[in-house]
């Protein structure tokens, strides 16, 4: 993000974040990639005790009560660790957002305040192996016996999974409801009945412990439901907000990072007697590189701006979902520019740049493909078109023969 607009505040905690980020053994990063590393549980304690956890929620919980403003810039540090442990830094900051809007002053004691001090593990457990961007086709469901719900079906992709000690559970409550209508959103902590499988590779965001969930007859307590029961739908397009946001996030600080590491080889490797940086073929990959960085942190900055301020949610939607797209597709290019730039040497592993651009290749899948975000995006705007706004000059108008209502044919 960028220094000149940040205040005194939001500087320190940049400091704060750096020094956890240093902090953050090498080798847990080499390991994790490998995908022989154990669940990094310590690293969400180490970060609990270090206050950094759930930024935005209130003092009261353990939070610190600021705002999107100051998470992104967090998470933007985080990126720089990888994506796998930015993806568990920012589950706290998803599943938080849930138990924060819609959970109950008992969920937000036995949840919420240890995943903030990093003693318990959250994950989100939302897509399942039949589909993830038809959220409200969900078949996992939970019927409801005395005060207990029993929860049975499976959800896959589920990051955190292996370390987790309580899922967030999206479930269908009622088969005969029109699909949004049906769905109940769950704290369902882990027990026997929950199993965890490991049944894929990936091919990159290794090591934050991705995995298959089943809950096979899962006894939730009924003081468990989150939210109304059947009211999932509004949980989940509030959700959308913190995944979107903290996948655009996540994205800066590992671009200009990129950026860098191909700046720098760039500036000492020399071909024809002279820096590969002075053939424009190269630096000029890096200019279209620092553009796309600097557009990506504007966008997500006014984005983050636009949600503390409390724009409509309509053009929250599409804010959120421009930032998430423009960002995730940004990271990829600047890696792939940052590999192109440096040739053969960073498609082996002496640099990070290969491990960088298979994570990055995720970023435009996950909480919505950016396909989806595109069906928001133009959703969202062509609403806003409907709307008239007074003062604004009609553009239209000036034409010369702007008149001419026999020439505009619409049908």
């Amino acid at each position: 993000m960028f220094d000149f607009v940040m205040s005194e505040g939001q500087r320190r905690l940049q400091e704060e974040v750096r020094d956890l980020v240093s902090w953050v053994p090498r080798q847990l990063i080499l390991d994790m990639d490998a995908m022989i590393a154990p669940f990094p549980r310590f690293f969400l304690e180490e970060a609990g005790r270090r206050n950094l956890l759930g930024l935005r929620f209130p003092e009261e919980y353990g939070g610190r009560g600021l705002k999107w403003e100051d998470e992104i810039i967090a998470i933007s540090e985080m990126s720089l660790v990888g994506v796998p442990l930015t993806c568990l830094y920012s589950l706290v900051s998803i599943v938080g957002e849930c138990i924060v809007q819609f959970g109950s002053e008992d969920q937000k004691r036995r949840f919420l305040v240890p995943t903030i001090k990093g003693e318990k593990v959250c994950a989100e457990a939302l897509t399942e192996p039949r589909g993830g961007s038809d959220f409200f086709g969900a078949t996992c469901t939970a019927r409801r016996e005395g005060d207990h719900y029993v929860l049975h079906g499976q959800k896959r992709f589920i990051v955190g999974a292996e370390g987790a000690d309580y899922f967030m559970v999206y479930a269908r409550t009622d088969p005969d409801a029109p699909p949004r209508d049906g769905l109940s959103c769950f704290l369902v902590e882990r027990d026997e009945s929950v199993e965890v499988k490991t049944v894929y590779g990936l091919m990159g965001a290794r090591g934050s412990g991705t995995g298959r969930v089943l809950f096979r007859d899962t006894r939730v307590p009924a003081e468990n439901l989150v939210g109304e029961e059947n009211g999932a739908s509004h949980i989940f397009y509030r959700m959308m907000v913190p995944e979107r946001m903290t996948s655009a996030a996540g994205c800066v600080g590992a671009a200009r990072e990129a950026i860098e590491l191909a700046a720098r080889y760039t500036t000492r490797r020399k071909a024809f007697g002279t820096a590969i940086k002075n053939f424009q073929a190269v630096s000029f990959m890096i200019a279209e590189s620092l553009v796309k960085l600097d557009a990506m942190a504007s966008l997500i900055w006014m984005t983050a701006r636009a949600i503390d301020s409390g724009v409509p949610h309509g053009r929250m939607r599409r804010m959120v979902s421009e930032a998430k797209k423009f960002a995730t597709e940004a990271v990829w290019e600047i890696c792939y520019n940052a590999m192109q730039a440096m040739g053969g040497i960073a498609y082996t592993n002496v640099y990070p740049i290969e491990r960088m651009l298979r994570d990055s290749r995720l970023l435009s899948i996950w909480t919505g493909t950016n396909q989806v975000m595109n069906l928001i995006i133009q959703h969202e705007f062509y609403k806003e078109l409907e709307q008239q706004v007074k003062g604004r000059r009609d553009v239209e108008l000036d034409a010369p023969e702007a008149f001419n209502e026999d020439e505009k044919i619409y049908e």
